[in-house]
């Protein structure tokens, strides 16, 4: 882990990567101010949680790595069993003018696999639900919340992570975040109430299921935070796995991260789960 700030040419990609950040890179907030804490027993805390199952709703391969791969790696190495469900193949996230989209969900779905791989989560546990980027708000919801709830019906979740839906406001700048927030959330009902699709018991005998905690990511509110410090190396490695979504290669394409890029991107990373503090963190708001 770097505390220091690059030096040289790599300052002035610290800068660029700073300037994304704050023209929504990263989609949301990586890290607000915690407010009024929930007290939860050490022994019933998420990170502590051992052979459990784990679903995470994701709008685009990398979101959970940039808010969350400390959490999921502490979680895989608790022996949880893990599924991460993506809405998106995220095919238009480049400004290279000789990308195409096909090329590029091919290109991100290898780099999805190579940060779940990060955190100890196989290829096998990632569900694509196969929705062209920036474009899951025009699917048919009443079909997409169907999708989610017959998953949830499936792997019966103790606890579940989503993107936050908010609450009295609407937050989301990007389309896909807003969508996934709150179908995943609309899904929880309708995994329960088994006549949302009755279908799901009568072809496939999946028993409705209440999901019973909920952690949200990229919020605004946080309620509950994670210390990563010992897994901060591995978030690493799963957020610089999305190669395509750092300059250079985000205007023109390269396989190979650059040295700066990575250099300057851990010290932003760094600063973002205040790691100068002694300890890097993720937030969360939990509810119940």
């Amino acid at each position: 882990m770097k505390n220091s700030m690059p030096s040289g040419t790599a300052k002035l990609m610290l800068t660029l990567v700073s300037i994304l950040c704050s023209l929504g890179m990263f989609g949301q907030p990586i890290m607000s101010d915690l407010l009024n804490p929930v007290q939860v027993k050490a022994e019933e805390r998420v990170e502590n949680m051992k052979g459990k199952s784990i679903m995470v709703f994701t709008p685009h391969p990398d979101d959970e790595a940039f808010s969350m791969a400390g959490t999921l790696a502490l979680l895989a190495r608790n022996g949880n069993h893990i599924q991460v469900v993506i809405y998106t193949n995220d095919n238009r996230g480049s400004l290279d003018l000789t990308m195409t989209r096909e090329r590029l969900a091919e290109i991100r779905r290898a780099e999805e696999e190579k940060a779940c791989l990060a955190v100890g989560i196989p290829k096998s546990n990632i569900h694509w639900l196969g929705y062209e980027d920036g474009d899951l708000e025009y699917a048919d919801p009443k079909v997409l919340r169907g999708d989610v709830a017959r998953l949830i019906k499936k792997y019966r979740p103790d606890v579940v992570f989503s993107p936050d839906p908010g609450s009295a406001w609407v937050q989301w700048h990007k389309t896909d975040h807003r969508m996934a927030a709150n179908i995943t959330n609309d899904a929880f009902i309708a995994a329960e109430w088994h006549l949302y699709y009755p279908q799901h018991l009568l072809d496939e005998q999946l028993q409705p299921f209440k999901v019973k905690e909920v952690y949200f990511f990229y919020s605004q509110q946080p309620n509950y935070e994670i210390d990563i410090t010992s897994v901060f190396d591995q978030k690493m490695k799963a957020a610089l796995a999305h190669v395509s979504q750092y300059e250079p290669s985000l205007s023109k394409y390269t396989p190979a991260l650059d040295p700066k890029t990575a250099e300057a991107v851990t010290t932003r990373f760094t600063q973002l789960h205040l790691c100068n503090q002694g300890k890097c963190l993720e937030r969360f708001r939990r509810v119940e």
